[in-house]
């Protein structure tokens, strides 16, 4: 029967760990010994959580990687060099696609606030402009 495991941890939703599963089971989960989960960490191409007692636990994030690194060394015959070198990528062509959206989430807030401040200088323009014109006509 597979090992799930659930922790109780006031940062669970922090760091995103929540349902996790030892080395058995994720290994079981992508088809591979477990000492190449062991050897994959130890070359930094996974990183999983140690619990209490250095046990590994994996995340379903975690066994999503390993599905991509069998992905592409059975599929698509990448070495674990290349492996490395495309996850590396990925991973910081997603950095900079959420820097991306960060600054466009600042520039389109900034653009609003602009926008609501000539709007707000144009109500008050007409605003003055209305009295000016009551003021000539009431002078009439």
């Amino acid at each position: 029967m597979p090992t799930i495991v659930r922790e109780v941890d006031v940062n669970s939703e922090e760091n995103g760990l929540g349902l996790r599963f030892t080395i058995r089971v994720a290994a079981e989960a992508v088809n591979v010994h477990q000492q190449t989960l062991r050897h994959y960490e130890r070359l930094g191409l996974i990183a999983p959580h140690r619990g209490t007692g250095r046990i590994r636990y994996f995340t379903p994030k975690d066994i999503e990687r390993l599905r991509l690194i069998r992905r592409l060394m059975e599929e698509l015959k990448v070495n674990l060099a290349g492996v490395e070198v495309i996850l590396n990528l990925t991973e910081r062509i997603e950095l900079l696609q959420r820097e991306m959206e960060d600054r466009q989430e600042r520039m389109r807030e900034g653009y609003e606030a602009e926008l609501r401040q000539t709007q707000s200088n144009h109500e008050a323009e007409i605003a003055r402009l209305k009295d000016i014109i009551r003021r000539v006509t009431a002078q009439v």
